[in-house]
């Protein structure tokens, strides 16, 4: 689902060019019914020009919640191998020192990305973002070949070929211009709106965003798509300035929409989606002032993803579940009860570095710090490329916790040299800064 990605953003980006990893164990895609094509995107390109065939390249990271449920309940459905040859299938790692070349080549913003890759010319044709059913691949794939095959439809393809380059404020315009001439019958229609409506929360258009969400939704009722605009017009409505007129009222209209969906069970929404909108309604009451309401929703959260665990075929499935649960349990005030799950976790999969990062957050929280840092020690240990500087911060507000300055400004030191040790595709200035900020101000 679209409107939570961003949240992967803040500290994504940093890798270093030494000492990473040389393999996990991370349950990626074990029972997938694609050839992929892990981590080589020479290759993939090799066999796409032999094949005359595009690349169809699915960018993820092992912390991505949602690249996780994807692996885990999507690419697994047999439905799919229908596609298997219609594409070369190629899965990045965008946390491997291997891939800086290819993400300097093809940026992300968001996890996960999905390109549709033209092999002569080496240009995206087609780009999705964020989580997806497997009805809504299929049509994308569809999409995908013809845009490779540049047999797409004029004004379409103008903003399809905007967002591929993330070219995100002209795109919302030439999207704007194809809806006008989109029927919400048309197989592009559920795509385009979709694109669109990232392309508004990408640049910050909240009051648009807001707007093309209401105006939008009736169009979609009872769809997988029309859950993303309920949540995302509410995640926009709360981001207008609080003087805003209309802010009032458009919260409430989209949390009236939001929980309109989660008590429709014949919607086919993938746990992961159906938790999202739980985290957005919590977190609208919760800011909202209605604390009873906020905990009312945590806890149906927490029993939601409880059950959905209950129903898990395998350990893969199940960890997938971990990142939601973990917000559940934290939103309800229930974070002990993370414990046992993550530790599962790290029995199962014990070259993963998550569950123990994730241990380390929830032992700061309960103020265990000795406990909390032997987790991030273990995490340290396994964790490669970007989302080490996570592993770092953690570290460093244990260490604040415990009234360690000294250990603390280390601990940031470190992480400062790594982000400035990393390669051109993955480097991010502005983590560098502020690292340097945090620095200056201890």
């Amino acid at each position: 689902m679209r409107f939570r990605t961003l949240l992967f953003l803040a500290l994504a980006f940093a890798a270093t060019v030494s000492g990473q990893a040389a393999s996990t164990t991370v349950p990626k895609a074990a029972a997938s019914v694609l050839p992929w094509i892990d981590d080589d995107y020479a290759r993939a390109l090799s066999e796409a020009k032999r094949k005359k065939i595009p690349i169809f390249a699915e960018l993820w990271a092992p912390w991505c919640h949602t690249c996780r449920s994807m692996q885990a309940f999507v690419f697994t459905d047999k439905a799919l191998s229908r596609n298997a040859k219609q594409f070369i299938w190629l899965s990045i790692d965008t946390e491997k020192a291997q891939n800086a070349p290819f993400m300097k080549k093809f940026p992300i913003r968001a996890w996960p990305s999905f390109y549709v890759i033209d092999p002569n010319t080496e240009t995206v044709s087609l780009r999705w973002v964020g989580g997806a059913t497997v009805a809504q691949l299929r049509k994308f794939f569809q999409d995908g070949s013809r845009a490779a095959g540049g047999t797409a439809d004029a004004v379409l393809g103008k903003a399809d070929a905007l967002y591929s380059a993330g070219d995100y404020e002209k795109a919302q315009l030439a999207y704007a211009e194809a809806l006008a001439g989109l029927s919400p019958k048309s197989p592009a229609y559920s795509r385009a709106v979709e694109a669109r409506l990232y392309s508004l929360q990408t640049t910050r258009n909240h009051a648009e965003c807001v707007a093309f969400a209401r105006a939008t939704l009736p169009s979609l009722a009872h769809t997988v798509s029309g859950a993303t605009f309920a949540g995302a017009g509410l995640d926009c409505a709360g981001k207008l300035p609080s003087t805003a007129a209309g802010r009032s009222e458009a919260i409430t209209f989209f949390e009236a929409k939001v929980r309109a969906v989660l008590a429709d069970a014949s919607l086919k929404l993938a746990a992961d989606d159906r938790s999202a909108l739980y985290g957005s309604l919590q977190s609208a009451l919760d800011e909202g002032g209605d604390k009873a309401g906020a905990q009312k929703v945590a806890d149906e959260w927490v029993a939601y993803l409880d059950a959905e665990a209950a129903r898990a075929k395998t350990a893969t499935e199940l960890t997938a579940l971990d990142p939601n649960r973990l917000n559940a349990f934290e939103a309800a005030g229930q974070a002990e009860k993370a414990i046992p799950m993550l530790e599962a976790s790290e029995k199962a999969f014990p070259e993963d570095y998550n569950p123990p990062a994730r241990l380390a957050l929830v032992y700061l929280w309960l103020k265990q710090y000795d406990t909390a840092l032997a987790a991030s020690d273990r995490a340290l240990a396994r964790v490669y490329g970007p989302r080490k500087l996570r592993v770092f911060a953690v570290r460093a507000d244990i260490y604040k916790g415990m009234g360690n300055a000294a250990a603390e400004r280390k601990t940031v030191e470190e992480s400062l040299e790594y982000a400035e040790g990393l390669p051109p595709g993955q480097r991010s200035e502005p983590a560098i800064a502020s690292l340097k900020k945090q620095l200056e101000g201890s």
